[in-house]
């Protein structure tokens, strides 16, 4: 499936052996997302045993058409290390902005088939209700040649669930934006689910373009209340069905995961997700365990992405601040990227010798004040050195918030730490 070459070079970057990943590659618990089609510079592996990855969303919406701002957040995200892009685009020339995207990406680019095969539809014939399965072929081949390399594909939602929808009375609804769609489209058609239905079409296409497919949740809870409901659920059954097909076929595949989700489920959500779904890499958006958190959900999105990563999730999405309020801004993208680094290190420290040493040498220049070096080992180096420049101080050995009665400092002269 993958060359020698590239498999030796994520081995050395993973800091796993090669046979390790040719293993689970083979199993589905490892995944690597890369287009036929393209060349990826940092390219990038997610699955079991593997560092935590994340995933920075960007993309253009109906109120904000111009993709110069999208880009510019490309290349922020990649300058602070995300692992993934995907292109969330709604507006626009969508076509041309996920070119440009991917022009100038050198991480992996995902797409959601669905919002551009709605959005023609709407274009075309008035309404987004009217798409067919031509439509929808046609845009998942056009975006497998145009060099996407993982699709969510909302698979999951069945005509069936539109009753329970209706009995459960769900306190935050379909929160979904592709699940939202199909839902409609079921329920304004009366018929299946055209993306579960032709699932062995859409594996075709993935698989003759080596793309993977993310599983998406289209069901997930969008609010607390809501927390590993029945909806939830049944969603989850059908997607490790799906599971099993990819697999069969040879394709590439992971589970997206709960969105809004109690602290004390999140691990049984993880892990339950994981038996059901052979292994196969978890991808969640956040977890999110409270609701409340409204400008400061990249925070909240932390909580839940370390939880989860804990037990077991592989990749986390980015949630910026900016979540459920507003189209996101370039600090938005920067705040929620660090607050799902700072996540998935808080458990790749557990598990990684060389992730543990990073803090440890970090911890070690700071008992010494070697704030040069501790600059190269933070996180945002060019965040911890703004504020270090700041001070208005003329001395180097001590931080404004101490002064003189700098803990470190003050014990320098005994030798407690010698």
């Amino acid at each position: 499936m993958f060359k020698a070459s590239l498999i030796k070079k994520l081995s050395k970057k993973e800091l796993v052996p090669k046979n390790y990943l040719e293993k689970k590659l083979k199993e589905g618990k490892i995944v690597i997302p890369l287009n036929r089609k393209r060349e990826v510079e940092n390219i990038t592996a997610i699955g079991e045993g593997l560092r935590i990855k994340i995933n920075t969303n960007i993309g253009t919406s109906p109120e904000k058409k111009g993709y110069k701002d999208e880009i510019e957040k490309l290349k922020i995200a990649i300058s602070l290390g995300t692992d993934t892009i995907m292109d969330l685009s709604t507006g626009g020339n969508l076509r041309n902005i996920r070119k440009e995207i991917i022009k100038y990406s050198s991480v992996p680019v995902g797409t959601v088939p669905i919002y551009e095969i709605a959005k023609n539809a709407e274009d075309k014939r008035g309404s987004f209700d009217k798409f067919t399965l031509d439509d929808i072929l046609e845009v998942i081949t056009e975006q497998a040649k145009d060099g996407v390399d993982f699709f969510t594909i909302h698979a999951g939602i069945l005509k069936n669930t539109l009753d329970i929808i209706k009995e459960n009375k769900r306190v935050g609804g379909i929160v979904s934006r592709g699940g939202a769609i199909l839902a409609r489209w079921m329920y304004i058609n009366n018929k299946e689910n055209p993306l579960y239905e032709n699932f062995d079409k859409i594996l075709s296409i993935a698989k003759e373009y080596n793309i993977v497919i993310s599983l998406g949740d289209a069901l997930r809870p969008g609010a607390v209340a809501d927390s590993t409901d029945n909806l939830q659920m049944q969603e989850l059954k059908v997607l490790s069905e799906l599971v099993r097909v990819c697999l069969k076929e040879g394709v590439q595949v992971m589970v997206e995961g709960p969105g809004h989700i109690k602290l004390d489920e999140i691990g049984t959500n993880i892990l339950l997700a994981k038996k059901l779904c052979r292994g196969v890499p978890f991808y969640v958006l956040g977890p999110l365990p409270t609701d409340i958190a409204c400008g400061y959900d990249h925070i909240t999105s932390a909580i839940g992405g370390a939880i989860a990563g804990l037990n077991g999730a592989d990749f986390l999405c980015v949630v910026t601040p900016a979540e459920h309020l507003r189209h996101p801004s370039i600090e938005d993208i920067k705040d929620g990227i660090m607050a799902s680094k700072i996540a998935a290190h808080s458990v790749d420290i557990l598990r990684f010798p060389e992730e543990w040493q990073k803090d440890l040498n970090l911890s070690l220049y700071r008992r010494k004040r070697d704030w040069s070096n501790i600059f190269k080992l933070s996180m945002n180096k060019n965040k911890a050195e703004s504020y270090r420049k700041s001070l208005k101080t003329h001395t180097t050995d001590i931080c404004t918030m101490c002064g003189k009665f700098c803990s470190l400092k003050i014990l320098d002269s005994c030798d407690l730490y010698k």
